[in-house]
């Protein structure tokens, strides 16, 4: 079974040498009567469509596929509620982990958040200086969870 195993924290720009490219994000979902996440998302020339089961621990299951980028376009023009999740995201090398550093941009502007994949949930990866607090496990940090609750009304 695919599985993800990701831990999220809070990031101290100043401390943070940014590359000096990002890669633009789009994503939306498509409601679901479960816990069960469908997200479409393109990023840069590329597009995917992932399913995620419910996060246990650190980890949940996740199921990703590329499709062609104007049947995403034309699922969060038709299939995906509300507003997307718009960000930048930059790829970060640190000791044995490659960090994924999103900035939030639209209703989300002003939130930004690292992430690293792990092998396992007992992994603990060296963390860079410019984390600033984890919140691996809050809810409101989830990027299905920024459609309804943005971050500029918390």
């Amino acid at each position: 079974m695919a599985q993800e195993i990701e831990r999220k924290f809070l990031v101290d720009m100043a401390k943070v040498d940014l590359p000096k490219q990002g890669l633009t994000i789009c994503q939306g979902y498509i409601q679901t009567a479960d816990k069960t996440t469908v997200r479409i998302r393109i990023m840069g020339d590329k597009a995917f469509l992932t399913l995620k089961g419910e996060t246990h621990g650190f980890s949940r299951s996740e199921f990703e596929y590329e499709i062609p980028v104007s049947d995403a376009r034309q699922m969060l023009d038709e299939l995906c509620q509300g507003p997307m999740v718009d960000k930048t995201r930059y790829l970060i090398q640190h000791q044995q982990h490659l960090w994924e550093l999103d900035i939030f941009a639209g209703d989300n502007q002003g939130l930004i958040i690292a992430e690293v994949e792990l092998n396992s949930e007992t992994e603990q990866p060296e963390l860079p200086d410019w984390i600033s607090e984890e919140v691996t496990g809050d809810k409101r940090y989830y990027n299905s969870n920024l459609l309804s609750h943005p971050f500029k009304d918390w």
